[in-house]
């Protein structure tokens, strides 16, 4: 290393530790004035360069005042968490390592640490042992894999070869979904040529979960999306009676686990995932609920070859095992996404995930009791980390939701249910604690008495 990399790598971990130390106390939404500050970057594309120093000055000085504190206490926005300091150390590690990992030959390291890591997520998550494990980008990404997978099996299975033969006059695969699918699962299927229209939606009872009773028919030819934690209830449908459905009658089962996947790494909370061993593939994020730096996620397929052969991308000068992580997910040029992963397990043990999670669902259920409690409309009977809450009308909710977000102490989003506004309360970061909470119930007391004085 020279010194100028040196010193620049010095400032750097300076810089974030300095950001890190402030991350609990800092705004959660950046303010008017450090959004301005924003039109610094808009600058010419320099002909003789600048000084590194000077760039990495610009990020920090004009950049982190106008970030969101995701990586704070005080964010119940969408299901992030924070970043676990031991995986954005392995990840800081694994930059300087700078290994593509599409194959051992390219890391050896890289693709021995997320063996491992794909062995203990099986554990944790009480899967079928043997399944692949795909660490990609994201819960879209991890989807789109397995759901190609399926596609690829069922059309086999049918007698048609789509490597082959495309898809111009292959046989029809259907694709049953929730009623309250996430989108992230429908942008797969667009991009997989599933026209939205002939997607066939499957009715849902009032919690946002699937009604069994008016479960659309499934065939051989029928892909099946489930939900393990519905994005706004935190529901989970019925896996296990619908896993047995398709499995008489040959259809694919997918689950859509991004952050309630996790529950399984809890007794107390498995209950709620009963039968979702039965299921075909699973995506789960890494950093929802175990706290892993952005991007991280895994497609999980219980048929290795079938995932291998949709996802292959062997060549004459890149030959990889069927469990090569090219071969298992979008990328090729690809970083080691299973390292943070791995230092997370490691670390936390099963018991230190287990107690994450109960942790974050036992905030969830005080804090829908505590606004209850002062009047305020909780929709959803909390079986998870989501809280889900409306004001008197749809004028006061989205009220509340705007004066938090120009407060800056904590932040979270509207969505709308049942065709009415509520304001979504994730519980997902390792640093919010029982405090945190407390001062978030207060601050939408704070918000509403804020919006109708005389209602105090």
């Amino acid at each position: 290393m020279d010194i100028e990399e040196a010193s620049l790598t010095r400032s750097a971990d300076t810089r974030a530790l300095a950001y890190l130390e402030t991350v609990a106390t800092r705004r959660v939404f950046p303010d008017n004035d450090a959004l301005a500050a924003l039109s610094a970057f808009d600058e010419p594309l320099s002909e003789r360069g600048v000084d590194a120093e000077e760039t990495l000055a610009l990020l920090d000085d004009v950049g982190s005042p106008a970030t969101v504190a995701t990586n704070g206490p005080r964010y119940f926005g969408f299901v992030v968490g924070a970043a676990l300091p031991v995986a954005a150390a392995a990840e800081r590690l694994m930059l300087a390592w700078d290994n593509g990992a599409p194959l051992h030959l390219t890391s050896p390291v890289c693709a021995k640490v997320e063996e491992v890591a794909a062995g203990w997520l099986l554990d944790i998550l009480d899967l079928p042992r043997k399944s692949a494990v795909g660490f990609g980008t994201s819960a879209s990404a991890s989807s789109l894999v397995c759901l190609t997978a399926a596609r690829q099996k069922l059309l086999m299975n049918a007698g048609w070869d789509a490597d082959k033969h495309g898809l111009f006059g292959a046989p029809e695969i259907k694709v049953v979904v929730s009623e309250k699918v996430h989108i992230t699962v429908l942008k797969a299927l667009r991009i997989l040529g599933f026209g939205t229209e002939r997607i066939i939606f499957a009715a849902v009872n009032d919690h946002g979960a699937i009604d069994l009773a008016r479960l659309p028919p499934l065939d051989a030819r029928t892909i099946v999306c489930l939900q393990a934690g519905e994005v706004n209830t935190g529901e989970f449908d019925p896996v296990e009676a619908i896993a047995l459905k398709a499995q008489e009658v040959g259809a694919w089962v997918h689950v859509d686990g991004a952050f309630g996947l996790w529950a399984r790494a809890s007794e107390k909370l498995r209950h709620h995932t009963v039968g979702m061993e039965l299921a075909d593939s699973w995506a789960v994020d890494g950093h929802k609920w175990l706290n892993t730096p952005y991007d991280c996620a895994m497609a999980i397929c219980k048929d290795p070859a079938t995932l291998a052969a949709a996802m292959n991308s062997d060549a004459v000068y890149a030959n990889g095992a069927n469990s090569a992580q090219k071969n298992l997910t979008i990328e090729f040029s690809r970083r080691a996404r299973g390292v943070p992963v791995w230092a997370a397990l490691r670390t936390l043990g099963r018991q230190g995930v287990a107690a994450m999670i109960e942790r974050h669902c036992t905030q969830a259920s005080a804090l829908a009791q505590a606004l209850s409690d002062n009047g305020f409309d909780v929709v959803n009977r909390v079986v998870l980390n989501q809280v889900l809450v409306r004001g008197r009308d749809d004028a006061e909710t989205r009220a509340i939701q705007a004066y938090v977000h120009d407060s800056g102490d904590v932040w979270f989003g509207t969505t709308m249910w049942g065709g009415r506004a509520a304001f979504r309360l994730s519980v997902s970061s390792w640093r919010t604690t029982d405090s945190d909470i407390s001062l978030l119930s207060n601050v939408i007391c704070k918000a509403r008495d804020a919006y109708n004085p005389s209602a105090q």
